[in-house]
């Protein structure tokens, strides 16, 4: 009989007899990553992201009404933990239950309000934070949410502790994808991401994904690489670990740190090192698809089966409404965000309003050009035609700059008058573009969450909550 923990020592002395490569074994076999070509695009979306992400205040009691012919993803926020993770910049709180049942029962007050709009959804994406903190109350908000839209597949998030025989019966047929976090099995890792304590070793992770194998048509596991103390030898484990976990998909992001928390970062375990990150992306498509165990689906996602569901939603529907306490909104070429503030999430739908806090600018059709260049490629594939017939001009004379540069640096795989497709080069730049563009989104979390009420931000420290006055060992510096 196979012991998942038999398994897990065999790899891990495994990883652990083979001696440290040095850079030139890392290239061994492989084309070096354009690094001139990653620093460019690193700073050329910086700069351009800085103004997409860009927002000011708004006044709106709703967001915009849905535009015919549109598709739309509802991304559900759920901003409760038991623990706060570090490096996490979405909008996330201590949980306390009282708390997040009200919340709970605003978010399907919002939901209706949606409906009310005139939106209709196929898919539903529920992030945070962790949805799964009060199962029944996912449960409710899911059956509602297939009550209310033409909802037919269903993502969620969660954590390690949660995959448990009694959560995930009560989320069985309800939910068709369930995301884990795990971000390594290296336990020197997970102690400095401040999660051995919460969820347990490397072997305790990898024995609950084993047993949690078949309960959903697609388990995806979340990693992380590219760690400032991580090693080529613990990425490879934490791969091998990936093929080994009986998973049918995993989603291996780059560390993406706003400048706030990179510096905060780099004091306490290193800075981050992008001059081998692209090697390291490379890796992961080695190793995870060797034997085609294992198949891209995004430029960061792989999966064992042939069109299964993706990781990112904006692959399939490029726009997307979101409820809750800082979900954001992407709806005709503008980011709204909703607000990060509890109090003021619950008094805006409690008096009948949406809780949209910001508003970003609205894009030009060049820039709307650009993302959906963006979100095809990161779907790893392009269609030329499709493209011409929504922006009335080819690929080729609508993004001149865009595509002479991705030609000259080898992005493309296959490019011809039908469709796009993209070299491993090509996937590393387009998962550099990505992680730019969420990096930035996460420095504007980080300012949201520096700009709530003092009484909240209380909720953002271990062993603080909501009191009636602060107290002082747990009142923030402001």
């Amino acid at each position: 009989m196979w012991e998942p923990l038999e398994h897990f020592s065999h790899i891990n002395a495994r990883a652990n007899a083979v001696p440290a490569p040095d850079s030139a074994s890392m290239l061994h076999g492989r084309e070096p990553v354009p690094m001139f070509a990653e620093r460019c695009l690193t700073t050329v979306m910086r700069q351009l992201t800085a103004g997409y992400t860009a927002h000011a205040p708004a006044t709106m009691d709703s967001l915009p009404s849905p535009l015919p012919g549109h598709g739309y993803t509802l991304y559900v926020h759920v901003p409760f933990c038991e623990r706060l993770c570090l490096y996490c910049s979405f909008n996330r709180f201590l949980f306390q239950e009282d708390r997040a049942r009200v919340y709970f029962g605003h978010l399907r007050d919002e939901m209706r309000m949606v409906s009310r709009l005139g939106y209709d959804f196929s898919s539903l994406y529920i992030g945070g934070g962790t949805p799964t903190i009060l199962v029944d109350e996912l449960v409710e908000t899911i059956d509602l949410a297939r009550e209310l839209f033409s909802i037919q597949e269903v993502s969620s998030e969660t954590s390690p502790n949660h995959l448990t025989e009694q959560v995930v019966e009560q989320l069985d047929g309800r939910i068709q994808r369930m995301s884990v976090g795990i971000q390594s099995f290296d336990d020197m890792l997970l102690k400095q991401m401040d999660r051995y304590d919460k969820y347990g070793s490397g072997a305790e992770l990898f024995e609950r994904l084993v047993a949690t194998r078949g309960w959903f048509h697609s388990l995806n596991v979340d990693m992380i690489f590219n760690f400032p103390s991580q090693t080529e030898a613990s990425l490879r484990r934490d791969v091998e670990l990936i093929r080994a976990s009986g998973c049918n998909q995993t989603t291996f992001y780059p560390l993406m740190a706003s400048p706030e928390s990179a510096e905060s970062m780099a004091s306490a375990v290193g800075k981050i090192d992008y001059s081998r990150e692209g090697d390291y992306h490379h890796i992961i498509g080695d190793v995870l698809c060797a034997g085609e165990a294992f198949e891209a689906s995004s430029a960061w996602t792989y999966s064992r089966e042939k069109g299964g569901m993706i990781d990112e939603y904006i692959v399939d529907t490029p726009e997307y409404v979101g409820i809750g306490s800082g979900a954001q909104s992407f709806l005709d070429g503008r980011l709204y965000g909703n607000t990060f503030s509890l109090s003021e999430y619950a008094d805006s739908i409690e008096s009948g309003r949406m809780s949209v806090a910001t508003a970003g600018r609205t894009y030009g059709w060049h820039d709307k050009m650009r993302y959906q260049f963006v979100v095809d490629l990161f779907g790893l594939r392009l269609d030329k035609r499709r493209f011409r017939e929504q922006f009335g001009v080819p690929v080729d004379l609508g993004l001149l700059g865009e595509m002479a540069f991705m030609r000259a640096v080898g992005a493309f795989e296959r490019d011809d008058p039908e469709c796009l497709t993209l070299t491993q080069k090509g996937r590393y730049l387009l998962v550099v573009m990505m992680r730019e563009m969420l990096a930035m989104s996460n420095q504007h979390r980080d300012e949201a969450r520096a700009a709530l009420p003092a009484a909240e931000r209380l909720l953002l420290l271990e062993g603080c909550d909501l009191p009636g006055a602060l107290e002082p060992e747990c009142a923030p510096a402001v």
